[in-house]
């Protein structure tokens, strides 16, 4: 994997960059769909590429592993056969969704045994059957095996915590080395900072994980329910300490503001299910705020879903249209809202890079913020 640093805005630390894998190009910021499964969620391939047209989507380890299995992903090729998707994909480790089952898991020095939420059965994910797995699922970029602290947390509980996923990370890095990529295209492991929402602890996770020299690095344990302002804030401490010539990945967010507050602030890659599920719920995210589609309002507004330029939906649909089709529960209703969403995001996120090129970055941010804030 190469980066090159492109751009460096005046006014924030906003950044511009290229990611290059075997799989193509990836422009940064960026914004992931979430395909848990080999899918995102009711979107065909097709309209992924062709409306939402994302650089690089991010599958799940857990629930790829438990379903259909490594072994059936291998036999098919790899993650991009399996799925047809010839484009960049990322994998999570299956930390986070370990940490989400806290009463069906048990955590110890060696791993996490933890509950199956399909069929009961248990299973272990150490940090080197993390990486395992996440070989023959055959993503571009994988990430270490983590544990991600609750909020809140105590200080002690997350020290504990930061220090075990440090000893994990050296173990991942070790399998990692040791072994190779099954397919014809090569792999990126990125390192997790973990340190819940106390500064030193952030900082001795950056300063740790900075050392391991990783051709990229993330961010988690920063999306479980804590205040946008502590995300903030713990944000910018990892990314005064990260080297500038990484990309940073900032896991599991979020809204469209917390997209570019955490763009300000030297981030270069998210991914979150929040557009794919909101928009299942009848939620739409457009530049001049939010729209409940369900509601009573829109029975009769025939004017198109948003006047934006960011999907072609947005050309064909009204919103009274959408608002029947939730009405009466029609597929096609989260369908259209869902493209409608992550064509949003990933509008979003190029529109950022083309600020901080031409320098304007800092206004446009503030102008959108403020719009995004309204309940249209």
């Amino acid at each position: 994997m190469i980066f090159n640093l492109n751009s460096n805005d005046p006014n924030t630390k906003a950044r511009a960059g290229t990611i290059k894998t075997d799989h193509g190009f990836i422009h940064t910021p960026i914004f992931m769909p979430v395909g848990t499964s080999a899918t995102v969620k009711g979107v065909h391939q097709r309209d992924l590429k062709n409306e939402i047209n994302p650089d690089v989507i991010l599958g799940n380890t857990y629930h790829l592993y438990l379903r259909p299995g490594e072994n059936i992903i291998e036999k098919a090729g790899g993650i991009h056969k399996f799925m047809n998707w010839d484009r960049n994909i990322l994998t999570d480790s299956g930390g986070y969704q370990v940490y989400s089952l806290s009463n069906n898991r048990k955590i110890n020095e060696e791993g996490v045994e933890f509950k199956s939420h399909i069929d009961g059965s248990y299973h272990f994910f150490s940090p080197e059957r993390a990486i395992k797995i996440q070989r023959s699922i055959g993503a571009d970029i994988i990430m270490a095996f983590d544990e991600c602290t609750p909020y809140p947390c105590e200080y002690n509980y997350a020290k504990n915590s930061m220090n075990m996923t440090h000893r994990w990370l050296k173990r991942c890095v070790k399998e990692f080395n040791k072994s190779e990529s099954i397919y014809d295209y090569s792999q990126t492991l990125f390192p997790i900072v973990q340190g819940s929402t106390f500064k030193d602890l952030r900082a001795q996770s950056a300063e740790f994980i900075a050392n391991i020299g990783a051709e990229g690095n993330a961010i988690g344990g920063l999306s479980v329910g804590e205040p946008a302002d502590e995300m903030y804030g713990m944000t910018e401490v990892v990314c005064n300490i990260l080297p500038e010539d990484k990309p940073r990945y900032l896991m599991g967010v979020g809204t469209p503001i917390n997209l570019l507050e955490n763009i300000a602030l030297g981030v270069d890659m998210f991914d979150c299910v929040m557009p794919s599920r909101n928009a299942r719920n009848g939620m739409l995210f457009t530049a001049d705020g939010t729209i409940n589609i369900k509601n009573e309002k829109w029975k009769d507004d025939f004017s198109v879903i948003d006047k934006g330029n960011y999907s072609f939906v947005d050309l064909s649909y009204s919103k009274a249209y959408l608002k029947h089709l939730f009405s009466t529960k029609e597929a096609l209703g989260r369908q259209i809202a869902t493209i409608h969403n992550l064509a949003f995001y990933i509008w979003m996120v190029k529109e950022a890079r083309n600020k901080i090129i031409d320098g304007t970055f800092l206004s446009w941010k503030s102008k959108m913020v403020k719009q995004m804030n309204n309940r249209l």
